[in-house]
């Protein structure tokens, strides 16, 4: 095993445990999620970027309007890469982060993490 493939492994890793513990996702990982993970890594996309995309959508999931239909739980990884494109391209402010983690913190504590 070379350091680079330990280096993925453990990108794919976190990114998924990421995801799982993402506000209005099921929680489970698929074989597709860890393959986008490889394939995350392989395009240099940071952790440290995946993050605040995650974050975001999560947040923009939770505070809609309350008379919105609800809405089916996230199923894939699949679904945060148009806004992981979104933050490389605009990447957020570190208090915009640390506020949409305070304002999901109220609604879901495991979101804090």
């Amino acid at each position: 095993m070379n350091a680079s493939s330990s280096d993925q492994r453990d990108y794919v890793r976190q990114a998924v445990e990421l995801y799982r513990n993402t506000p209005g996702t099921l929680g489970r990982v698929r074989r597709e999620d860890r393959r986008l993970g490889a394939e995350l890594h392989g395009r240099g996309i940071s952790l440290s970027s995946l993050a605040p995309a995650f974050l975001l959508a999560a947040a923009r999931r939770c505070f809609r309007s309350p008379d919105a239909p609800p809405l089916a739980p996230i199923r894939s990884m699949h679904y945060f890469i148009p806004v992981i494109d979104e933050v490389l391209a605009n990447p957020l402010d570190a208090g915009y982060v640390a506020y949409l983690k305070s304002k999901l913190k109220s609604l879901a504590p495991e979101a804090a993490r």
